[in-house]
This record gives C-alpha cells, structure tokens and sequence, in this order.
C-alpha cells in the first residue's frame, strides 16, 4: 500500500466568535489520526455552501457546532485518502475521495436499508456533529465516504457532495417528467445552478428567477431556458406564466427560503404541480400554507427533501463525468476564506465558491 507524509498539523477554517457576529480565520490545527474503520483524508478543496453560514450563525433550531466541540464547518470536500484507518478494507492511499452533509449514518434502520438515509435518525452532521470540511485534514467512515471518479476535478467534485446530491434527490423526488417546466427561485446561486443542470439533463425545462448579470449569464450557460429578474419585473409570476405554456409551472424547486412566500403563485393554472422545499430558513422565520381549496382544486402536492444519499452522490458524479455538470465555482485561496463566507453571507455569490487549501 502506498503512503504519503503526514505533517502534524494542517491549514484549517475555525469559526471564530461562534453567532451573529462570527468570522472565519484560517489556524493551523493538530491532523487527526484515523481510528478504527475510518480514513484520513487530505482535502485539496472544500465548497462553501449557506448551511455552513447558519451553523455558524445558530440560527437554525439545531445546537450550535461549539455544543459538540466543532471548530469548523463545510461539508463539501474532496481530496484523497492520505491514511488508512484500522479495520478498513477497499481503499488505499491515493485514492480520490469527498465528504457529503451527512458524516455517517447508522446503516441499520428502515430508512437505511431502502436507500433513505438521508432521513436516519441517528445521522451525524459534517460540520455540526463531526469536524467539517473546511479543514485540510479531516476524518471521514470508511464505509460512508464517496469515491470520487477520474474524470472529475476536486473543485467540480467539491460542490457535488452537497449541492449537486442535494438537487438531485429533490429533482427524484418531485416525480416531474422530461418537459416539465421547473422554476429555480434563487436558481443563481450554488444549489440551485446544480439543479438547473440536472434538470436539463434529465430533459426538464429550467426557468431561473434571480437578479443580475452574473448570475443571469451563468443560469443561461447552465441549461436555463429562461431567466426572469425579479427586479426588473413588477409581475414575476404574469413572466413564469407567460414562458410555462400560459399555464404555469409543473414543478418549483425553492433553493431560496425568500422565495417560499411566492411558491405558490407560479404554479399559475397549472394543475398537478409539485413545490419542492429545499431551503432551510431560520428557525421560525418561515410558515408555508395557503387556503386548502387551493390544493384540493389544483391538485398541489408540497414535498419536503433533505440532503442526497450516497447514491445520489454517484449519480451527479456521473453526470459531471459525462460532461452534463460542469464547474461552477470560482476557486480561491486560503487568504481570501472569510471574504467569501461573509460574500455568501450577504447573497453576492453567483453559482458557488470553492476553497483550494493548496493555494494561497
């Protein structure tokens, strides 16, 4: 088996003043060692995604990351395995390897053994629970990391472990057909670019509502049959009406919890439309519902998905293999770390930002 130098502490991202008022400042921190059934991975990137910003924040309903002795969020990281824990069997160091949302689940459950463990109970959070990925060096279960395929670059992989899995289980489990007319509200941004790809791939028809030229050229190049700037139209739903037939749409993807208060008024007179919550806004900052006539008479059906699966993770690793989700990520070094988290922070992001630990 081959072996790599293991220094004895790596570059890391440590949440510093844990709130309202929190930064990230790049340490250096002790590099773990892997116990038994466990890897240790060296991280050549880590995606920044606006879950790592709540964490950090504590504004979600969920104990903040200090109550479990984490230092740093992420939960999107692709490197290789730079050391092999005790037990493990089936990797060897070198091999290329990411980091997903969920750190590891119980593998022995209902929701486990039919391919939902996304919803185990006894998940552990990567970046909450577990140490997260904006560490160089982080411990990942053997059992439950993802193989990263040649043919897809680590900032490209990065993104996929969350955002790309992510839109992938939701696009599932809509249950919308090639044709369909799917609306991203917020679809600029790093989830909902992925979910545009995907869409298109699987032979949907993406429309984007965002605001901006950067983030109205990247939806178009992304597979958007449409862009509606929410700015520059007084009617938004009259436009997604308009361009979905003169119905509405057949499916929205909410990636933007801004947007859930105007989910319903895209669906138009279109009936049998899936909503499709994805984004997870602050605790107690959102209720969605309207009259129930509405959803007997229009047939509506509100799913709520979370995180992708492991084979969900392979899936949008094959599409980016196969060339049908490409990069969308500005890399940048460690020096320029909490700029970009406070960037996402403030919604400045089009598509999605990637952190090389190798580059300054």
């Amino acid at each position: 088996m081959a072996t790599e130098e293991i220094p004895k502490t790596g570059k890391a991202g440590v949440v510093v003043n844990e709130g309202p008022d929190f930064h990230v400042e790049v340490q250096d921190v002790e590099v773990p060692e892997p116990q038994e059934g466990q890897l240790l991975l060296r991280l050549n990137c880590t995606g920044l995604c606006m879950s790592d910003v709540h964490f950090m924040l504590n504004d979600w309903a969920v104990p903040p990351m200090s109550q479990f002795g984490t230092k740093c969020a992420g939960h999107e990281g692709a490197g290789v395995v730079a050391k092999v824990g005790p037990g493990v069997q089936g990797w060897n160091v070198g091999d290329r390897a990411g980091i997903k949302p969920l750190w590891d689940v119980c593998h022995n459950c209902e929701h486990c053994w039919v391919g939902r463990e996304n919803y185990c109970q006894k998940g552990v959070y990567t970046g909450l629970v577990a140490e997260g990925t904006y560490r160089q060096y982080v411990l990942s279960p053997a059992i439950y990391t993802s193989r990263i395929p040649e043919g897809v670059s680590d900032e490209v992989a990065g993104p996929i472990m969350c955002s790309a899995s992510t839109m992938h289980r939701a696009l599932v489990d809509s249950g919308l057909k090639p044709g369909n007319w799917v609306v991203f509200p917020g679809g600029g941004g790093g989830v909902g670019i992925q979910g545009v790809q995907l869409a298109k791939a699987m032979g949907m028809r993406p429309i984007v509502i965002d605001s901006g030229p950067a983030k109205h050229t990247l939806s178009k190049e992304m597979g958007a049959e449409e862009f509606v700037d929410f700015k520059e139209h007084s009617d938004v739903a009259a436009r997604v009406k308009e361009i979905a037939d003169g119905i509405g749409a057949h499916g929205i993807l909410v990636t933007a919890y801004q947007a859930y208060k105007d989910a319903f008024s895209f669906i138009g007179d279109r009936v049998g439309s899936k909503i499709m919550c994805i984004a997870l806004p602050p605790a107690g900052a959102v209720t969605l519902g309207t009259d129930p006539n509405f959803f007997v008479f229009k047939n509506v059906s509100v799913i709520g998905t979370l995180v992708g699966t492991m084979q969900d993770t392979a899936a949008a690793l094959e599409y980016a293999r196969r060339g049908l989700l490409k990069g969308i990520s500005e890399v940048r070094g460690l020096s320029r770390f909490d700029e970009s988290v406070q960037a996402l922070r403030r919604g400045e992001i089009a598509g999605r930002v990637v952190i090389d630990f190798n580059k300054e």
